[in-house]
């Protein structure tokens, strides 16, 4: 049984996990934005605390490492792999839409091959990240940054049911109806996290510490003063 340690800062909501064989033991949630990167490191340690476990027995890291927030990624991302390198411990990475997903199909329930998921995050004006699934977790539409349009989606139902869901699917909904689907409200967490993580801990398929980078699906603009 694998004793995972897992961070999700991706989103609005953070939270630190520790899971063992799936099952999360613990868990801390931090709803600031602002404060993921302040949060982390203490929330390692109430979590730890909480399962009466020593950071040196951990197996291995896993996190969320995009689509999100370009701070809170790379905060959770650095804060993993610094563990992976102080501890030799293997890095688990997972993508952001994905977790969301099987939080998803746990919300509404696995209603078949008729039903899809598509997460949406808010990616400002009218644009998001968004990938679809299958009730499988296998991808209909790769994650990927667009612009939302009324219908956007309308050739991936062709006779099923989308479940649109996540802090974009909000402006989504404001487009008017959407016939080939329903808005859901999903709340996802470490616990969801770690039971992909122990998927891919039994498989063996650890990301590279040195090459892993953010998933940002978007480019970074900054405005410059003049």
């Amino acid at each position: 049984m694998a004793l995972i340690l897992n961070i999700d800062t991706a989103t609005e909501k953070a939270s630190v996990g520790l899971s063992l064989d799936g099952v999360q033991l613990a868990m801390v949630e931090n709803g600031n934005q602002r404060e993921h990167a302040a949060f982390v490191h203490s929330a390692v340690e109430q979590v730890l605390d909480a399962a009466c476990r020593k950071l040196a027995a951990v197996d291995a890291f896993a996190v969320t490492s995009g689509p999100g927030s370009y701070t809170g990624i790379r905060v959770g991302l650095a804060t993993a792999k610094g563990f992976c390198y102080a501890l030799s411990r293997p890095l688990i990475t997972l993508n952001t839409l994905q977790v969301m997903t099987l939080a998803a199909i746990e919300t509404v329930g696995n209603q078949g091959h008729d039903t899809l998921f598509c997460p949406m995050i808010d990616a400002r004006r009218n644009e998001v990240f968004v990938a679809i699934y299958d009730a499988e977790l296998h991808e209909v539409l790769v994650p990927q940054h667009l612009v939302l349009e009324h219908r956007i989606f309308v050739s991936f139902a062709r006779g099923r049911r989308i479940i649109f869901f996540g802090s974009g699917s909000e402006k989504f909904e404001q487009m008017g109806e959407q016939p080939e689907g329903r808005f859901e409200k999903v709340e996802y967490n470490t616990r969801h996290l770690g039971v992909l993580a122990e998927q891919l801990f039994k498989s063996k398929r650890f990301s590279d510490i040195s090459y892993s980078e953010p998933s940002y699906l978007k480019d970074f603009y900054t405005v410059v003063k003049n």
